[in-house]
Order: C-alpha cells, then sequence, then structure tokens
C-alpha cells in the first residue's frame, strides 16, 4: 500500500505510535496532519521511552521523511525542545523533518486563554492540557491567528500580533512586545531550515509511489464535530482532515486502519458509558501504565465499547483494526463487551448526538471469560489462549472489521500480524 492512515478511534491514546512506528519501517514518510502538542505519542525502542508531542513518531527510522501539515498548530518553543531532546538522543534530524509554511502558531497568549478559560468554567471544565490549542485555531478561524511563515517577516509579524491582542481586547506593552518578537525572531532561526511547503512534497511522493504514512492525533471520539461535544479536541480527527490538513486528499488513500485499546480510557472530562471504578479499573490503569503522556493524568478506564468503535468505524470508512494492549488483560476473570445502550428505558444500537443523551446510557455487556497466561511473547494468533482468541473474534464480530495488527507489549518486536482473513 503506497498510501495509510492510521488513526485513532477512541477518545486518544490508543497506542497509535506504537502502530506508527511498527509500520513506519517500511514508510517514505510519516505525516501529522492536524492536533498540537497536546497530543503525546509514545515509542518504546531497545527498552527506550520516547514521548513526541508534535513530531511524527516516524523520525526513530533513519531513512523516514517526517511531515508536518499546515493542519497542525505549532507551539515554536515546545517543538525546538523536542527537536533538542532528539538531537541529545543521538538522532539525526536534518533534512527529514519539515513543518509546513501554513502550519498555525501557538503563542504564549494562547496558553494564558486556555488556562483562565478552564478555571473560568469550574463544573464545567472541558479537562484541555492547557497548551494553548483551542484558542490558537479558534484565532485561526476568526482570521487573526499567526502562521508560521508569517515568522519570516518581523514588521509583518509585529503588526500581526499587535492585532491579535486588539482582536481579545488586550494589551501587550511596547516591552513586551519587543521580547516577544525577539523570542520569535530567535526560534525562527532554529526552525527556518525545517519550514516548507507539504503539499508539493506529498504530491511529488504519490506520483513517485512511494510508502507514505499519515499518523492521527487524538481520537475520533475527541473529534470536534462528531466527538462528544463540547468535551472535545479543537481539530478534526477523522480521516478526511487528512486532505485539510496536509493537502493530501483522503480520496487517494489506499488504505485507513483504526487504532482501538482492547478495553477503553479516556482522559479529561465528558461521558464514558463503560467506565469503570474501584479495584479492576486500578488494576488495568497500573498494569497499562495509563497515564498521559503530555499530562501524566490518570486515565479513566472503562470495557470495550463496541456501539462507539462501530461508529468511529463507519466514520473514517475502516479498512482494518489495529487491536492494542492486549497483554494488559491477562489475569483478569472476566472481560465485558458493550453491544448495546439502554436510555430511559429503550434499547439502542446507535450513537446518541448529545453527551446529556449519552451520559446517561446504561451498557449492555456480553461477558467473556479472561485468560491468566501472559501472552507478551506470542507472535501468531494461533497461539493466543483460546479465550482471547474469542475475544478478538467477538471485537471482529460486532465492530465487523477484521483485526489486522495486535500488539501484546510496549515494546516494537511485541506487534504480529493477523493474517488475511481475520480470526478463525
Amino acid at each position: 500500500m503506497s498510501s495509510v492512515a492510521v488513526l485513532g478511534c477512541m477518545w486518544g491514546d490508543e497506542a497509535k505510535a506504537k502502530i506508527v512506528d511498527y509500520l513506519g519501517e517500511d514508510a517514505d514518510y510519516v505525516v501529522r496532519f492536524q492536533g498540537g502538542s497536546n497530543a503525546g505519542h509514545t515509542i518504546v525502542v531497545d527498552g527506550k521511552k520516547h514521548v513526541f508531542h508534535t513530531i511524527p513518531s516516524g523520525i526513530m527510522y533513519p531513512q523516514t521523511q517526517c511531515l508536518i501539515g499546515c493542519g497542525v498548530v505549532i507551539d515554536p518553543f515546545s517543538i525546538i525542545d523536542e527537536i533538542e531532546a532528539l538531537r541529545i538522543s543521538g538522532v539525526e534530524i536534518n533534512n527529514r523533518l519539515v513543518i509546513d509554511e501554513r502550519a498555525g502558531i501557538v503563542l504564549p497568549i494562547h496558553t494564558e486563554m486556555d488556562r483562565q478559560a478552564e478555571s473560568r468554567l469550574k463544573s464545567a471544565k472541558i479537562g484541555t492540557t492547557g497548551r494553548g490549542i483551542g484558542p490558537a485555531y479558534a484565532d485561526l478561524t476568526a482570521r487573526s491567528g499567526i502562521r508560521m511563515l508569517d515568522l519570516k517577516f518581523p514588521t509583518y509579524l509585529k503588526k500581526r500580533i499587535r492585532e491579535l491582542y486588539a482582536y481579545h481586547n488586550l494589551e501587550l506593552s511596547r516591552e513586551e512586545m519587543e521580547q516577544l518578537i525577539a523570542k520569535l525572531k530567535a526560534a525562527w532561526q532554529i526552525l527556518k531550515p525545517f519550514v516548507k511547503a507539504v503539499e508539493p512534497i506529498l504530491h511529488e511522493a504519490r506520483q513517485r509511489d512511494e510508502q507514505i504514512l499519515f499518523e492521527g492525533a487524538q481520537g475520533t471520539l475527541l473529534d470536534r464535530s462528531w466527538g462528544s461535544y463540547p468535551y472535545v479536541t479543537s481539530s478534526s480527527t477523522i480521516v478526511d482532515a487528512i486532505g485539510i490538513g496536509s493537502g493530501f486528499s483522503a480520496r487517494h488513500l489506499d488504505k485507513v486502519i483504526g487504532v482501538y485499546k482492547s478495553y477503553c480510557t479516556r482522559v479529561g472530562e465528558g461521558p464514558f458509558p463503560t467506565e469503570l471504578f474501584g479495584d479492576l479499573a486500578n488494576r488495568i490503569r497500573i498494569q497499562g501504565n495509563e497515564f498521559g503522556a503530555t499530562t501524566g493524568r490518570p486515565r479513566r478506564i472503562g470495557y470495550f465499547d463496541a456501539i462507539l468503535a462501530a461508529y468511529s468505524a463507519r466514520l473514517n470508512a475502516l479498512d482494518s483494526i489495529a487491536l492494542t494492549l492486549l497483554d494488559v488483560l491477562s489475569g483478569i476473570p472476566e472481560l465485558k463487551l458493550c453491544v448495546a445502550y439502554r436510555i430511559n428505558g429503550k434499547l439502542l444500537t446507535q450513537v446518541p448526538s448529545h453527551h446529556l443523551l449519552l451520559a446517561k446510557a446504561e451498557p449492555v455487556y456480553l461477558s467473556f471469560d479472561g485468560w491468566d497466561e501472559d501472552i507478551s511473547n506470542i507472535r501468531k494468533l494461533e497461539d493466543l489462549p483460546v479465550n482471547a482468541q474469542i475475544y478478538l473474534q467477538a471485537i471482529e464480530d460486532t465492530i465487523e472489521l477484521p483485526i489486522e495488527i495486535v500488539s501484546v507489549g510496549k515494546e516494537r518486536n511485541q506487534t504480529f500480524r493477523i493474517p488475511q482473513g481475520g480470526t478463525p
């Protein structure tokens, strides 16, 4: 396949980066197309953990070009820290990283606005990371935002920043302005070798039939239109965002792989029908190291929700599934799969559009016996415990898609493919 998209299909944190890293060995390009430094992508290579926030996960392969599309909002100071951390780790990025000229900029005003908004909301908090992503996207929509190539033109940049502050009825003193401009000038000197137009690169790569891998951030259920609004992110996270965020139309994709955990997690506020509490939730959280890569916040834990999973599969027109963290479920006596909701006495198999209705949903479960075996060294479907195979088959049956990739541990090699035809 010459162009493949890997998308998180729940509330994010599905271990997408591991799947991108697994597939990235054969990729000529890995592309981010939305989100910002609020995304935390973690991969483990030779026992060492690497966390990326804006730079695509494919950066660990020395032959792979990593592109950041115009749909991503860039915190210039944060991405410089990432670049420096990679260099310290011995990862060569020169001539391998491209940041689109049209990408929006996250400024200090945006992080401050983000934090203030969360503190004002009190009982109606969204649970953002406080990285300024939402305000930056809002300013771009209002045509008040700053874009990456604006940094090349200091006089114009100063004018745009002055107008941005005026748009928000805020004042910036002359001294504060000079300090901000000086910091941005310094950032531009570091970033300008990486700043180019991404669309022509992808167009030419497609003409050469090179391998292009698109890496989604966050997850489908956090999409600003199709997620549990308002408890969503500030960008579009579904497959159609690829064209908007990179200039490579989703019509050109050869394959779309949806990443799901073998259970559900969520960070931040919002409805979560299958949420678990108590000892079982704590056990899964600890076994799965379910703490946010960006914030360190403990993730909420729940059983696999096949209703939401099927919904996200439809939205993304998925071809197949990558199922992660199956090893975390070893030793749990009983597993459950949500196959319907009961809301106000009615049985539903569709996702309600309003978060207040989703919050009322009582899950209807199918139950499955668990398994005790350590599966982290298994590399073939048929070597999995029978109960694990039955669980995978149930997920396939309820989502009506084949599971193509299974992850049974943190390391790159703790992953295997299921031959075409799916589970037995």
